[in-house]
């Protein structure tokens, strides 16, 4: 059951994060799924030590989410930052 919340959580995670950093057009679900799944275990990378927030993305939270979500907007902005050389 936890896959199954890990990869709604990452769909939607990922959507957010794509509609936010404006490559919603350039992105399908499976992306938005993959995008919002890495994006979760690089926000609780920062999140964990800097702020002392553990989430997993195995349980449904909203604050599970909102970590998800950042992460998934900053592994968008290294990869706009890779291919275009610039955040948008």
């Amino acid at each position: 059951m936890g896959w199954i919340i890990a990869i709604i959580v990452g769909g939607v995670a990922g959507w957010l994060a794509s509609k936010v950093m404006n490559r919603d057009a350039s992105m399908g679900i499976m992306w938005n799924v993959i995008v919002g799944i890495v994006g979760s275990l690089i926000g609780n990378l920062l999140a964990g030590p800097l702020l002392g927030i553990n989430t997993s993305i195995q349980e449904f939270s909203i604050i599970g989410l909102v970590v998800a979500v950042v992460g998934a907007v900053v592994l968008l902005g290294v990869v706009n930052l890779v291919q275009r050389g610039k955040v948008r």
